[in-house]
């Protein structure tokens, strides 16, 4: 029986309507931005498979981190136990991150590492006997799958199911050139009721709302208003860190900076997973203290696992080098000609740039749901010519492997053209 007939017999997928779905392709093998299934059908991986692997897949820089660790020491407990490799990594995040970031909680995806920032954020009020048990958030913002997580995320039907379980979370809209003195002025009058414990936003990119890009100057406004009325700014930098945005983090076009970052995804360079939350001096200190019920109780089976440490820094060892900086402005400037070539296309409503992420969206009579047949049947096409894009509703997205091939980058491009014509 074939690998795909096994896995409709005993997998559960996530984001996945079971009675409806097709089998999917059996992947078997990959090498850089390439994936291979059971037939030996070929892929390119212009995703990066969900934005984990800058580096491509089967990388040996990291597969050499990651089998050096595992012969040493695999795993250990981090409640009570520390290793070297936790402290390597912990020294060169946050020699990278924003200098006001001093410490360095572990988990395991971008889930818990936002659960972990709004759960933080709570505390830290509470242990001060300040009652502030709202949040703040942009809408269509998402931010994960775990109850805060989904709560903070603004794409109902991902959390319907959901509402009456919910912490209880107030929207603002992303800002734009026309909406900026609006949203400042909301986010401003909300914060004077004194409820509010943090702000969480994705910097300069909503992934999963369609790449819905904004700039930093109003993100840097919105931030002042949060220090201004001591209310935590938390940037979920899960799926924009790592160079996605032309810079190590969206963070780093900021003025203003955050007071927690969420990490994920590409930290490992999809190899392990692993998740950071960083933290200024202040909020550890807000958990500091003789009580022990003060403390931040929050902890995973594999928080800070050794192999996923080293991964993770042989991911930015890569991520520093001259040819990977080069490779990301390299994919840059090919996004950029390209947009200039599409931008005007009949089907074409709207493009957008940011580093490595291109995205453009399609024009339709009428609202495209997340999973509607737009999207479904783009999906199949791209699949069908061998190439990985998972549109969400109208918005077709790239976002590869910074090693990806001019070749490989313009067979994407001219699948994207070839499907503008079948819409």
């Amino acid at each position: 029986m074939k690998l795909s007939k096994k896995d409709k017999l005993y997998n559960w997928h996530p984001y996945t309507q079971h009675k409806t779905a097709a089998e999917f392709p059996a992947i078997v093998k990959g090498k850089d931005a390439l994936l291979w299934d059971e037939n030996g059908k070929e892929y390119i991986d212009a995703i990066a498979s969900w934005w984990v692997n800058p580096f491509g897949h089967s990388n040996e820089v990291i597969a050499n981190a990651i089998y050096k660790q595992l012969t040493t020491l695999e795993h250990v407990l981090f409640g009570g136990f520390t290793h070297n490799k936790a402290v390597e990594l912990s020294e060169k995040v946050l020699s990278i991150l924003p200098a006001n970031q001093k410490k360095v909680f572990y988990s395991d995806n971008g889930s818990t590492a936002v659960e972990i920032a709004i759960k933080a954020a709570l505390q830290f009020f509470y242990n001060k006997e300040e009652k502030r048990t709202k949040i703040i958030a942009f809408e269509d913002a998402f931010h994960g799958d775990t109850f805060g997580a989904m709560a903070a995320s603004g794409i109902s039907f991902f959390t319907e199911a959901f509402q009456g379980s919910l912490l209880e979370v107030i929207r603002i809209p992303v800002p734009t050139e026309d909406n900026e003195e609006e949203v400042l002025s909301k986010l401003e009058s909300l914060l004077q009721s004194g409820q509010f414990a943090a702000f969480i936003f994705e910097p300069l990119v909503l992934g999963a709302a369609g790449m819905v890009m904004y700039n930093a100057s109003a993100l840097d406004k919105l931030i002042a208003i949060c220090k201004k009325n001591h209310v935590f700014a938390i940037a979920d930098e899960v799926m924009t860190g790592f160079g996605k945005t032309g810079k190590n983090f969206a963070c780093d076009y900021l003025t203003q900076q955050p007071d927690m970052m969420c990490l994920s995804k590409a930290l490992t360079g999809g190899t392990i997973p692993m998740a950071i939350t960083t933290f200024t001096q202040e909020i550890f200190d807000g958990f500091y203290s003789d009580d022990v019920n003060k403390a931040l109780f929050h902890g995973h089976t594999f928080t800070a696992n050794p192999t996923g440490c080293a991964a993770a820094l042989a991911s930015i060892e890569l991520l520093e080098s001259d040819k990977i900086q080069q490779n990301i402005t390299q994919v840059h400037q090919q996004h950029l000609v390209f947009q200039e070539k599409i931008k005007a296309h009949p089907k074409v409503k709207t493009t957008r740039v940011s580093g490595v992420i291109f995205a453009l969206e399609v024009k339709t009579d009428s609202q495209e749901s997340y999973y509607g047949n737009l999207r479904n049947k783009l999906y199949n096409f791209f699949i069908e010519k061998g190439i990985i894009l998972r549109p969400v509703g109208n918005i077709i997205y790239i976002l590869p492997p910074y090693i990806i091939s001019n070749a490989q980058l313009q067979k994407v491009y001219q699948t994207i053209e070839e499907a503008l014509e079948i819409v």
